[in-house]
């Protein structure tokens, strides 16, 4: 198309700015049933998305040179919040359709002879309009997904710092979370070598992964640590065991079920102290619950496991009577060997049986367990000493 011709067709087209804007919001409104259900404001803003659409490939068409580069540019009058109303395939509905309507409508605005180059053209700017489109949502998204990524770690991170409340659980269900009961928190180390940029991919997988076991997830990357909150979990060592090969190399350790996510501080705070002593139980299964490290806890000089311990194991036997005691603490001092208790205590070998399957009933420990006993010694220990003064010491 020469110089003359060319000019001649921009002239023309400038004229009908608003004639080829109405044509294709007409269409729009014709053949798109969802854009007739559209709020005004939001038909209003396509209005002023097309109309620029049109002057930008005016002056595009006009000086090819000069406007080489067709950006998402012709989507800047619209808001970001556009990007949650209409979906990426609907704009590319809209965008096929407006075009449909233009080269429909430039047949009676250019000369036939011109009418073949402004088709043309007209296809290849729709063609660089449309990647224009997919550049605007691939940004709402990544700025959403930036967005999303640091509420979830404000609520994790209030999760175990304690503060977690109905604000929280607001936050929460934002990012998705619909569990309402049964809540727990796994704790592990971050893969080997990758820093918290690195991790989207293992997060993502890990809600992927608890998706598909119909369990909620929230993750966030803490330095080295990776913490999981789960949630609508039943049993939580199937549950963690879905996503332990997430985590780095060391020990994984999960929390207590707790009711719902504003006591999942419990849980948390259970996990975190179960991860520091984890290193005093080097054979300790992957997952292990925090309920089984309590002695390595109350070690380290976690005041919450001794308590435990002192309330669920030592209490329990005291409440079976002296017997059921004094049968535990000989049994293991004797080695875990029935006969030699029942020798000690002047009772019958089956005397010794009894009283440790009424010890099993009263903690759910078994002493002749190499592992349980070492709690059982750790609790009975703590029971003499802190027993007497828990209830005056809190601090303990």
């Amino acid at each position: 198309m020469g110089t003359r011709a060319r000019a001649n067709a921009v002239r023309r087209l400038e004229k009908s700015v608003g004639t080829l804007t109405h044509a294709a919001l007409a269409r729009m409104n014709r053949d798109l049933p969802w854009f007739r259900q559209l709020s005004a404001e939001d038909r209003s803003w396509i209005g002023l998305i097309v109309q620029s659409a049109v002057t930008a490939f005016i002056n595009w068409f006009k000086d090819p040179e000069q406007h080489s580069a067709v950006t998402a540019d012709v989507f800047g009058t619209a808001p970001q919040e556009l990007t949650r109303v209409i979906t990426l395939q609907q704009t590319v509905e809209l965008v096929r359709t407006a075009i449909d309507a233009v080269e429909d409508e430039i047949e009676g605005i250019v000369d036939d002879k011109d009418l073949p180059t402004v088709q043309e053209a007209v296809t290849r700017y729709a063609r660089e309009v449309a990647f224009g489109a997919a550049e605007v949502y691939a940004r709402a998204a990544e700025i959403r997904g930036a967005w999303d990524a640091r509420l979830e770690a404000l609520v994790v991170d209030s999760v175990l710092r304690g503060e977690a409340d109905e604000a929280v659980r607001s936050r929460a269900a934002a990012l998705g979370w619909r569990s309402d009961r049964r809540v727990v928190v796994v704790l592990g180390r971050t893969p080997d070598g990758d820093a918290p940029r690195a991790m989207p991919s293992e997060v993502d997988a890990i809600r992927h992964r608890a998706g598909q076991h119909q369990l909620d997830a929230l993750c966030a990357v803490q330095g080295d640590r990776l913490v999981v909150v789960l949630g609508g979990v039943d049993d939580p060592d199937k549950a963690s065991s879905h996503i332990v090969e997430f985590f780095g190399d060391g020990p994984v350790v999960v929390g207590p079920v707790v009711q719902d996510l504003p006591a999942a501080k419990v849980s948390a705070r259970a996990a975190v102290a179960g991860l520091r002593a984890a290193a005093g139980w080097p054979g300790a299964p992957r997952p292990v619950s925090s309920e089984d490290l309590l002695p390595e806890r109350a070690l380290s000089g976690d005041g919450h496991a001794r308590r435990q311990l002192v309330t669920d194991v030592y209490s329990p036997l005291v409440s079976g009577g002296p017997s059921i005691v004094d049968t535990v603490a000989v049994f293991l001092e004797t080695g875990c060997s029935t006969e030699a208790t029942a020798r000690r205590l002047y009772v019958h070998a089956n005397t010794v049986r009894y009283r440790l399957r009424r010890a099993t009933e009263l903690t759910g420990l078994t002493a002749g367990d190499p592992r349980e006993a070492y709690t059982l010694r750790l609790a009975l220990t703590l029971g003499r000493l802190l027993a007497p003064e828990t209830s005056t010491q809190p601090g303990l």
